[in-house]
């Protein structure tokens, strides 16, 4: 699928490799999103939830780019429990939709910020959003929110 919004320079691709898993249950995992306001994906180590969940959520016409005139713009937010993890995961979904780190996927975490104001998926660290709860408390600059690695308990995440 080829996107063209005027955010860009040039068309966003978003490609779902068929190897994945995710990529397969793509249709039901949608119609999940938009029926439920809380959707919990399982899935095998490899499966692609990390990598895809975002950009089904921006096929989905969720994100930023993805604003209709007269809407707020919201970004889809992805939470990492590691600093690391958030901008790894942020460059590998930026290369897979062809795109420069920070144009369309970027991240923020602790000391590092790599993420355009026009951004749509923004990658962080549980703490950093749950920082955000205190000038945003209902995190209504998001209209999608992907607790990844949620299983890795923390203090950050029970309170998110």
């Amino acid at each position: 699928m080829t996107e063209v919004s005027p955010l860009l320079s040039t068309p966003l691709h978003i490609e779902f490799p068929e190897s994945l898993p995710v990529s397969g249950r793509r249709e039901e995992i949608e119609a999940a999103m938009r029926e439920h306001q809380v959707v919990i994906v399982c899935g095998e180590t490899g499966s692609g939830k990390t990598t895809q969940l975002p950009k089904i959520a921006l096929q989905m016409g969720r994100g930023k780019l993805n604003a209709k005139p007269g809407q707020r713009p919201q970004l889809i937010g992805h939470t990492q429990p590691r600093r690391i993890a958030a901008s790894s995961v942020a460059k590998r979904i930026a290369e897979e939709l062809k795109t420069p780190l920070g144009e369309v996927v970027g991240f923020k975490v602790r000391f590092q910020d790599r993420l355009s104001k026009d951004a749509s998926v923004k990658l962080m660290t549980d703490g950093i959003l749950l920082a955000e709860t205190q000038t945003d408390p209902d995190l209504r600059a998001y209209d999608t929110i992907i607790i990844d690695e949620a299983h890795e308990r923390s203090l950050n995440i029970d309170f998110l």
